[in-house]
């Protein structure tokens, strides 16, 4: 029988990257997914997301494994559609198991308004309690509950403020670090019910979030223009194990052990996949 074999999976943020990583991941391990995505840009974010076309090609993914899969475009800020999608798809599907509430952005470049703050806040954090908060009550004993934060979450202030990214940048880091400090919580209040919820924390990732100029300006304030070849040189700085990032796979390993039975008794705690980042501060 298969690691997830009988369960019902959400992710959130699962056209491309990340998140569709996560989807394709768990249905290989026997889940049915359910894929939302925005699917359209957010004008202060620097860089494209996904498209509708990006979401139908990851239910392709998902269905090639012989899972089912549901997928809807969903903006995650607005609770009244992430609540009638997902109960749509859980009707569909017959339950829900596993959310990951996954998606996120992260506004760098010239933007100088709080409009990058806002959005990418709202993404991030009001997004991810959309989603789960949608989720719980369709969630039984045994069920887990998945957040991806991020290193910023766990760095101080003064060190993630160095990394730079303007009113966007600070936007991420502190909803990563709510994030972080909700799941724990969620997890303390979800206990009595045999429900659980823990955090992931990447460093780098190789997504279309990391691959994009505002972010090798970041890793490359030396240069006016820097590109890919330059951040390469810069990417590595912030691990300790010589590495520019992680794949997308590295943290779905993560993920799917969280979601499956093995991690039965592991909640409230945070996990770090980040090849060694944390030790810098150590």
């Amino acid at each position: 029988m298969s690691r997830l074999e009988g369960k019902v999976a959400l992710i959130t943020g699962a056209a491309r990257g990340q998140g569709r990583s996560h989807a394709v991941t768990l249905a290989e391990q026997g889940a049915d997914i359910i894929l939302f995505d925005i699917c359209h840009d957010i004008d202060t974010n620097n860089y494209p997301l996904a498209t509708p076309h990006d979401l139908e090609e990851a239910r392709l993914e998902v269905e090639k494994t012989g899972r089912r899969a549901v997928a809807a475009e969903v903006d995650v800020r607005d609770r009244t559609a992430v609540r009638s999608n997902l109960d749509h798809a859980v009707g569909e599907l017959g339950g829900l198991d596993v959310v990951v509430a996954n998606a996120g952005i992260c506004a760098l470049g010239d933007e100088t308004t709080v409009g990058a703050f806002c959005d990418t806040f709202d993404v991030n954090f009001v997004g991810m309690i959309n989603a789960v908060h949608s989720a719980i009550p369709h969630l039984k004993a045994g069920a887990s509950i998945i957040t991806i934060g991020s290193i910023a979450a766990l760095v101080s202030d003064r060190v993630a403020g160095a990394m730079g990214g303007g009113p966007g940048g600070d936007g991420y880091n502190v909803s990563k670090s709510f994030i972080n400090q909700y799941t724990v919580k969620l997890a303390k209040q979800l206990a009595p019910r045999s429900i659980r919820a823990n955090v992931i924390h990447p460093t780098n990732v190789k997504t279309d979030m990391l691959l994009q100029p505002a972010m090798y300006k970041m890793f490359r304030p030396d240069l006016e223009n820097p590109t890919l070849d330059d951040a390469m040189v810069g990417f590595p700085m912030q691990q300790s194990m010589p590495i520019p990032y992680i794949e997308t796979a590295d943290v779905s390993s993560m993920v799917a052990y969280l979601a499956s039975d093995e991690s039965r008794y592991v909640t409230g705690s945070q996990f770090t996949v980040d090849g060694g980042a944390m030790l810098r501060f150590v």
